[in-house]
């Protein structure tokens, strides 16, 4: 089996990959979003129920102290 990031046969240790490195620049590519499946664009706001309002946490995640 050889590397898909650089074609270099494969180390055990890594497997698929030859090195941390190739396995790092893979999960780089992953975070980045460069491996994606066709598709159409999504309307984020036609997806969303009415009346519902977009927030970066969930009101009952937050904890006050007493």
């Amino acid at each position: 089996m050889s590397c898909p990031i650089c074609g270099r046969p494969a180390v055990q240790r890594y497997r698929p990959f030859c090195s941390a490195r190739c396995a790092d620049v893979d999960l780089a590519r992953w975070l980045r979003g460069d491996y994606r499946l066709p598709g159409s664009a999504v309307d984020e706001e036609a997806e969303r129920p009415s009346g519902e309002i977009p927030s970066a946490g969930r009101e009952d995640d937050r904890h006050e102290n007493p």
